[in-house]
């Protein structure tokens, strides 16, 4: 077999010429692409990408690239839509992000995801209680000033 040495594609020994690179470069051999420390096509990187899981806004996708990058997990954050059946049911075309990571490190994204979803969702817990107490405080606050008024004439 020969090799283009700029693109890498595979060739039978009868051809000459790469017919994908533009000026149509030499082949070489598979010694010569060694030498030259390049890879040969069943040797590059094979991975397959898969999903890990789905973002339904811009900063939740960057906050789950975030975690995996810190965790050394490869990924492809790919922007999507809803389809044409969800614009016409509901009016909406929302948009969403898939999280794509290399299947040998799925379950393992998987479950950083899930692990960071359920902290958000503790947090917003948290955030609503905070909230709540606050706007109680703030009512008891406004009822005590209201009973220690002196009364009007």
């Amino acid at each position: 077999m020969r090799y283009c040495a700029r693109c890498g594609s595979e060739y039978q020994d009868s051809v000459v010429d790469c017919t994908d690179c533009p000026n149509h470069p030499p082949l070489v051999s598979a010694e010569e692409m060694r030498e030259r420390g390049l890879p040969l096509p069943h040797e590059l990187d094979q991975s397959r990408f898969v999903r890990a899981g789905i973002a339904d806004d811009p900063v939740t996708a960057q906050i789950f690239a975030d975690v995996l990058d810190e965790n050394r997990i490869p990924l492809i954050v790919r922007p999507g839509r809803s389809g044409v059946v969800d614009e016409l049911t509901t009016g909406n075309l929302m948009p969403w992000w898939e999280l794509l990571v290399p299947d040998t490190s799925q379950a393992r994204a998987a479950a950083l995801l899930e692990e960071v979803k359920v902290q958000g969702l503790a947090t917003a817990d948290e955030a609503g209680r905070a909230a709540e107490e606050e706007e109680l405080e703030d009512e008891r606050s406004r009822q005590a000033a209201v009973d220690s008024a002196p009364p009007a004439y």
